[in-house]
């Protein structure tokens, strides 16, 4: 159990009051998440190259976070912990094996219902909260329709978007995803195995029947036959739109879909602004297969990439501009982020790079060095935020999740520990050091690295117990498994731990060494310790992202139509805003 200092409450509830003394009414809060977006990629962060204009002015009137870090380096993991306020392996999100996120709408894993949001935690204190965008966090338990991991039944009172992530079989002409999924199948071993059998066949050290034969060729037409068949119906299996729990678009056309979703997104503004509110807007975009409108494509320096990204860059302007338009700008808590870092091995099968860029940090998606978990962190609230501010402090999207309830008036859930902290304080200056002393990075549910920022220090230290290995070998990448994996073979243990100081090595490109680090003994000795007692306060649950849960099940299959029809339907009709 987390108890929360008694300081950091009183400020939280002086600020309330104040701002209800000012403005009759609790904080609106407005979270804004692309998908795979990389540190790199705004011009707030240092990039000269790609335009963020709407962006880059958020973080210029308000507060940025250079060490703004994602609970997990992957989708799914990642926001099941923006969401609670605590690690995904405590709720059961983190897998155990290789595969790390829910690839198909007809699994039964997802966000327990035991699992408290900030939606649900907020909609007890009278507000209204819609998800509008990516949710990738289950859908269905036992049958097509029981939607018990829909976000309807994680406080959300709204829905408009999508269950899953935007994948390349969403997008025409993009190829499929299942060919890297079936890329990890060891094809070699097999053909070795077989020829291997052919030969001692030949040499008569064993025989092999006519019946075998043809039982092997039947078997492997059998499978070509099943995964030809699957990547056929993916699109539509998996690529609707669901309006609350009602699809109304299967599969759904990516073009003009951001434009949609931020009219959809406006419209509940509009809706509500005479109520407290919590708006959640998912970004779709940048996640592969790529898209954007008409109106951005071939704008950028960077090509559907940029487009991508300069998409994304209006639909927050518009967004702020209807905060403006409704006066909701001065009790607003706008906040903008990333899921994770960057997917650095997309390429698209015309050979464009469609991964995005870490900036001076190390690889990307699916990693835990800076380039897969640091992301950006931009908070407004222009009443209450100093302007400018700039916080390199190590922080959470976890921390999201306490400071919207101590802001809402909300109770912090005492049966249950809460890894998240407190922004408030630290956004505004009342304090001037993170209450994170130490993080725990996880790749899928293997404890991968440790950050530690000391007391009275402004150093911070960085320990990793294993990494990916990288190919090409002198890269930072894993083309050879199109995302870097967490698991045997392809990772490199390390003992001692590799360890880096991030105060003075941000781009991680030196591990110390008792020879250059005094300290080098003793500090991993502290990180061993925390590592101890943050494992004594895990508790086994059951795993949500387990090969039986994710696997796809027909029984649980949304479809709009009929399997004959292959699901198709069209029913949004609403009319769009350009």
């Amino acid at each position: 159990m987390k108890s929360l200092p008694c300081i950091r409450c009183t400020l939280g509830l002086l600020l309330l009051c104040t701002v209800d003394a000012d403005s009759g009414r609790k904080p609106n809060f407005v979270f804004m998440m692309v998908d795979d977006l990389g540190i790199g990629d705004l011009g707030c962060y240092g990039n000269t190259t790609l335009r963020t204009p709407n962006i880059d002015r958020l973080a210029l009137e308000e507060v940025k976070l250079t060490q703004h870090i994602a609970a997990a380096p992957l989708c799914t993991p990642s926001r099941a912990a923006f969401l609670t306020g605590r690690y995904p392996v405590r709720s059961g999100m983190a897998a155990h094996g290789r595969m790390g996120v829910f690839l198909f709408s007809a699994s039964s894993g997802g966000l327990p219902q035991e699992e408290i949001t900030f939606a649900e935690a907020v909609r007890g204190q009278g507000y209204s909260t819609a998800v509008i965008g990516k949710w990738h966090l289950g859908l269905n338990c036992e049958d097509s329709a029981d939607h018990c991991h829909h976000p309807t039944s994680h406080g959300f009172d709204y829905f408009y978007g999508t269950i899953m992530t935007h994948l390349r079989d969403c997008q025409p002409g993009h190829g499929s995803v299942l060919h890297f999924v079936f890329g990890y199948i060891p094809y070699k071993a097999i053909i070795i195995g077989l020829v291997s059998l052919v030969l001692f066949h030949v040499k008569g050290i064993i025989t092999v029947t006519r019946r075998v034969v043809f039982g092997v060729l039947i078997l492997l037409g059998v499978v070509a036959s099943l995964f030809g068949a699957l990547v056929y119906t993916f699109p539509n299996l998996n690529c609707f739109v669901m309006r609350g729990t009602d699809i109304v678009e299967q599969p759904y056309t990516s073009e003009n879909l951001t434009q949609r979703m931020t009219n959809e997104a406006i419209e509940f503004l509009d809706r509500n602004s005479e109520r407290p509110f919590l708006l959640f807007f998912s970004f779709l975009q940048v996640h592969t297969g790529l898209f954007a409108s008409p109106l951005f494509r071939g704008r950028s320096q960077h090509g559907l990439y940029g487009d991508a990204v300069m998409e994304v860059d209006w639909s927050v302007g518009q967004i702020m501009q209807t905060l403006e338009r409704l006066n909701l700008k001065e009790n607003t808590l706008v906040y903008m982020t990333s899921d994770q870092g960057p997917h650095l091995e997309e390429i698209s099968i015309d050979g464009e790079m469609h991964g995005g860029y870490s900036g001076i940090y190390k690889a990307g998606k699916s990693t835990n060095w800076e380039g897969g978990i640091r992301i950006p962190g931009i908070l407004r609230w222009s009443s209450v935020l100093p302007a400018g501010k700039v916080i390199d402090e190590p922080t959470s999207n976890m921390d999201i999740f306490p400071t919207v309830l101590n802001l809402a008036g909300a109770s912090i859930p005492s049966d249950r520990v809460i890894d998240g902290h407190d922004l408030l304080p630290l956004l505004q200056g009342q304090v001037e050091r993170s209450e994170h002393e130490f993080m725990f990075h996880y790749c899928n549910a293997q404890l991968n690295a440790v950050r530690w920022h000391p007391p009275n220090s402004n150093t911070v230290w960085k320990a990793f117990f294993f990494t990916p290995d990288f190919y090409p070998e002198n890269s930072s990448t894993c083309f050879h498994t199109h995302i870097c994996l967490c698991i045997k073979p392809y990772v490199t243990f390390h003992d001692p731990p590799l360890l880096y100081d991030l105060s003075k090595d941000p781009t991680e490109s030196t591990p110390l060494s008792p020879d250059t680090e005094p300290k080098f003994y003793s500090v991993l000795e502290v990180i061993r310790a925390a590592v101890s007692r943050h494992a004594e306060s895990l508790k086994p649950v059951p795993v949500q992202v387990s090969p039986l849960q994710i696997v796809w099940k027909p029984w649980l299959q949304p479809c709009c139509s009929s399997f004959s029809q292959l699901c198709t339907c069209e029913r949004d009709h609403r009319v769009e805003k350009m």
